[in-house]
């Protein structure tokens, strides 16, 4: 006797459908460090081969990941950036843009209210790529939609965390002049998340563009303050010191690495961890 109802045990089936034998006892044995998290993923990870918009294999492919974190049983929500859509900030001002005519500029509340639209468009494509993975997920936005998704409720985003469901948390803050990263966050404070995910496209934080300069070593731990003070670009200033007032780790790793993860949650030494001391 499992002393579980039917319908806990259909829902349990219905999670590892598609799941290989050795990977459910690969599962059954992982321990997760993490209870709740909150996952941060920028705009760019829906590109995928393209320039722009949203490649539909890149955005399975990032469903993949974070349904095999859920069936680990830890409750997971999703924060989006928009910039595969829109990149309002590069547009803002004469100095980037000086041949523009001054009309021309965008005003840049107008900008990040555009963003905010763009990240609901990522978060109805990620909501469509975990339910069709068959993941019961609900999108909540700071801004009412309410043909399309939920208001942002706290109670109501940690019931569904706790029932199983996927949230995932659209529009930024709801507010201008607020990154997708400081929208992250705050909705991880809120929601009592154990640790903050950042998902970059390099293993961890760097001095300087890894890309660019192949030879600068990764920092594998630094403190708030050393984050603060080094003005690296990884994570937003606000982002870090709201993390930095409640005591809420950062862990900034590769999420195009396979299986990085999963690593993660297990507490592997995986990206760079940003912590108190």
């Amino acid at each position: 006797m499992t002393g579980k109802n039917p319908k806990t045990l259909e829902k349990e089936n219905d999670c590892l459908k598609g799941v290989g034998k050795g990977e459910i006892k690969q599962l059954e044995r992982s321990k997760t460090k993490y209870k709740r998290v909150v996952l941060k993923l920028s705009g760019e990870a829906f590109l995928g081969k393209l320039v722009h918009g949203i490649d539909l294999s890149a955005v399975s492919s990032i469903a993949k990941e974070i349904i095999s974190v859920r069936k680990l049983g830890t409750d997971i929500a999703v924060v989006i950036g928009g910039g595969n859509l829109w990149r309002g900030r590069e547009i803002l001002t004469k100095d980037k843009m000086p041949f523009i005519e001054k009309e021309a500029i965008l005003d840049r509340v107008t900008a990040d209210y555009m963003g905010m639209l763009a990240t609901v468009i990522n978060a109805l494509a990620l909501q469509d790529g975990l339910e069709k993975l068959g993941q019961p997920t609900r999108v909540q936005t700071a801004i009412e939609m309410e043909k399309i998704a939920e208001p942002f409720i706290r109670r109501r985003a940690v019931r569904h965390l706790e029932k199983g469901r996927i949230v995932i948390f659209a529009g930024g803050t709801g507010n201008p002049y607020f990154t997708t990263d400081t929208a992250a966050a705050l909705r991880a404070i809120e929601i009592n998340a154990d640790v903050f995910l950042k998902a970059t496209k390099v293993d961890g934080v760097y001095p300087m563009d890894p890309l660019k300069n192949p030879k600068v070593k990764k920092y594998d731990r630094l403190t708030y303050m050393q984050a603060l003070k080094k003005r690296l670009e990884i994570i937003d200033s606000a982002a870090l010191s709201l993390c930095m007032d409640n005591r809420l780790p950062i862990i900034v790793f590769n999420l195009f690495k396979k299986g990085n993860l999963l690593k993660v949650m297990r507490g592997e030494k995986v990206g760079t961890l940003i912590e108190e001391r």
